[in-house]
């Protein structure tokens, strides 16, 4: 059985490789049997920046082949409510492999060529979310392009999704072209209000065969409902 993944693979108007997460199971190695293959195919051997949302093994678990065969420059993590052991083994190769990591959180600015950033939107580091934590302060990223925009949410859930509204109240900074869908389509992500701030032309969700059931029949009704 597959199990729900993200990977996200971006190259900039000036030619800086991107990726964002690298989804994986613990039966199958997607970063050495599916996302490096697929670099290498594309002649891709340098990736400027590695995202990671969260460290779930089907968000982080791939990024370790990523990191031991390809050349990474950068690897961005967002600020962590507690310590998990994926973030600290992959640290440890980070370091062994000398790439650099820096740690985000709301309101930093990645720039990634003249054309392009990442405007970092969550975690916020005084409202750091204790229940369920490694999904609730997830990295929310928006991918900003000259005028193209791309949000990716990791796994943020409905208390995160909340706290994210009121930060955000009185701006427009969610509304985007793209909507990485939250959590995989699962029910306990994308409230209604979220989705109507965000408003996105098109939805992507990360998903595969699962015992989850992701996407939640009422996710997708709720996506449908935003083209009426």
């Amino acid at each position: 059985m597959l199990d729900s993944g993200d990977c996200s693979v971006i190259k900039s108007p000036m030619g800086k490789n991107i990726i964002i997460d690298g989804g994986n199971n613990q039966d199958y190695d997607y970063g050495e049997n599916v996302v490096v293959p697929y670099l290498l195919d594309r002649k891709i051997t340098k990736i400027d920046f590695l995202m990671v949302s969260h460290f779930d093994s089907d968000h982080c678990g791939g990024l370790f082949a990523i990191v031991e065969n390809l050349k990474v420059d950068t690897i961005i993590l967002g600020k962590q409510d507690s310590e998990y052991e994926n973030c600290i083994e992959f640290l440890k190769l980070a370091k062994a492999k000398n790439v650099k990591v820096i740690s985000v959180q709301a309101g930093d600015v990645i720039k990634i060529d003249q054309y392009s950033q990442f405007q970092i939107l969550w975690p916020d580091s005084q409202k750091m979310i204790s229940d369920n934590g490694i999904n609730n302060n997830s990295i929310l990223a928006k991918f900003v392009c000259r005028e193209f925009s791309m949000l990716f949410t990791g796994d943020i859930e409905e208390k995160a999704e909340k706290e994210i509204l009121e930060k955000y109240k009185n701006t427009n900074v969610l509304n985007c072209d793209i909507l990485k869908v939250a959590h995989h389509g699962s029910k306990s992500s994308s409230i209604q209000e979220m989705l109507e701030k965000v408003t996105p032309q098109v939805a992507v969700i990360g998903v595969g065969e699962n015992k989850y059931g992701h996407p939640n029949v009422d996710v997708i009704s709720r996506l449908e409902s935003l083209r009426k």
